[in-house]
């Protein structure tokens, strides 16, 4: 929280007595708490369960958005409500924003905003390689590089393997600064944007988003770092560690390069065909929002939703698929629509062939019945979950293209809904307080991929 000072630093107004309070009370707060917690202690020796880890996933996350969102309430003096729906959207990697005129607003803000996505994408790698498999959260079991014997297959200590990755984050932040500053931003502008590409977050600077800079070095460099944040991260220390076709031998990687690549193409020809932008300009245009659709980065070239009902219902449609498992994306993940389509292919040709004994194999691994289940409940829950905080967000008065596509946005972990409050030119500023809320409780759900959170309120899990 001291990180926002240095921020200020270099503006030229002085950091006065009552400036300097707004960024230190914050730190202050969180320092006495956090001594007060842990000066009971803790034992020698913990020994975590899975049901601990369920609690510790949850909780965490949790814990640290109530406080992260004291630096909002002091800077930018809003209300703990907006700061605390700031924040989840900030840590959970969504990008959607309560705030306005950020091309005027203080460094010290948009370097915070811009920190809680970085450390929200390194936070859920972790989580997602180290956690989730253990507790059998969504049939993970697939990649057996996330899953309990990655270490065994990737790197010899889980430890060093957590430095690898982190240091991959690391560069990749860097090299995206670097590359944002030649394209044309700032340095602040730069770093700013490069943590919230690679952490596939989608906070900007500017209230425009990327259309405030037209070059279109700048679109592209967005592209690639939003592509990087959106492949598993483990298969990065898997190349690093000399294995150089794991990347491209994971059919999940493939499967997401090829989607985007022909919806890119195809919406790309729709757009040309369809309006007065060149093909080269059409294929910049497009390629940026749907990149950043499917990997739930949130980051906006223009107004899409213009564009007609066409592109309106496709971007709904994208904002369901996600990228890779193990990396920073949100949503479904492409690879249950893989094994979804797998499945459906044996199901059919067990009908043409009742007798046959059919294998069914995902990225080189048999799809079991554990598999399956775990597939099953989270793509229906997932649903359940959407249509019931779309049906609570109507209850506050909100229409309903708002209601079932901030539902699906907060959840999926996009970003930007569609229409004219919630759209890529909107924010949800506008929106009730208990709509808020009920956002907030949808990003985190959606981001701890919601059994993890539902195991955690049921009435069993606490009885000894």
């Amino acid at each position: 929280m001291l990180v926002p000072i240095l921020a200020m630093l270099g503006e030229s107004q002085r950091l006065s007595g009552d400036r300097l309070g707004d960024y230190l009370w914050p730190a202050v707060i969180t320092l006495v708490a956090g001594l007060l917690m842990s000066l009971p202690g803790r034992p020698q020796h913990v020994q975590l369960r899975p049901r601990d880890m369920y609690l510790l996933t949850a909780s965490s996350w949790l814990v640290v958005c109530l406080f992260a969102a004291l630096p909002m309430v002091f800077i930018q003096h809003i209300s703990y409500t907006d700061a605390f729906f700031e924040t989840m959207s900030g840590i959970t990697t969504t990008g959607a924003t309560v705030l306005s005129g950020l091309d005027g607003a203080s460094p010290a803000l948009l370097i915070w905003r811009s920190m809680l996505h970085w450390l929200g994408g390194i936070g859920f790698i972790g989580m997602a390689v180290a956690i989730l498999p253990l507790l059998r959260v969504g049939g993970m079991k697939l990649f057996r590089t996330e899953s309990s014997d990655w270490s065994e297959k990737v790197m010899p200590r889980s430890h060093m393997v957590a430095k690898y990755i982190l240091a991959v984050y690391l560069a990749f932040t860097l090299l995206g600064f670097l590359a944002f500053w030649w394209a044309g931003m700032t340095p602040f502008e730069a770093i700013n944007h490069a943590m919230a590409a690679i952490s596939t977050g989608g906070f900007s600077t500017s209230d425009s988003s990327l259309a405030h800079w037209p070059q279109p070095a700048v679109h592209w460099v967005a592209v690639v770092l939003m592509l990087l944040g959106s492949l598993p991260f483990t298969l990065y220390v898997a190349f690093l560690r000399g294995n150089r076709r794991a990347l491209w031998r994971d059919q999940q990687v493939r499967g997401l390069l090829g989607f985007l690549l022909f919806t890119c193409l195809l919406f790309s020809l729709w757009l040309w065909q369809n309006s007065e932008h060149a093909w080269l300009d059409a294929l910049r245009i497009v390629t940026l929002n749907v990149v950043s659709v499917v990997t739930t980065t949130g980051f906006a070239l223009g107004d899409y939703t213009l564009w007609g009902d066409f592109a309106v219902l496709m971007f709904f449609y994208l904002t369901f698929v996600g990228g890779c498992s193990g990396s920073t994306t949100g949503g479904l993940k492409i690879f249950r629509f893989q094994v979804a389509y797998v499945m459906l292919k044996a199901n059919l040709r067990q009908i043409i062939h009742p007798r046959a004994v059919l294998r069914q194999q995902y990225n080189g691994h048999p799809i079991d019945e554990e598999i399956v289940r775990a597939l099953i409940t989270l793509s229906f829950f997932f649903t359940i979950t959407i249509g019931l905080l779309a049906v609570g967000l109507t209850l506050t008065g909100l229409d309903w293209v708002t209601a079932l596509t901030g539902a699906a946005t907060a959840v999926c972990n996009v970003g930007p809904g569609l229409g004219p409050v919630i759209g890529p030119a909107g924010n949800f500023a506008s929106l009730p307080d208990s709509a808020k809320w009920m956002l907030s409780a949808g990003m985190l759900l959606g981001r701890l991929e919601i059994i993890t959170i539902l195991v955690v309120l049921t009435p069993g899990f606490w009885r000894d």
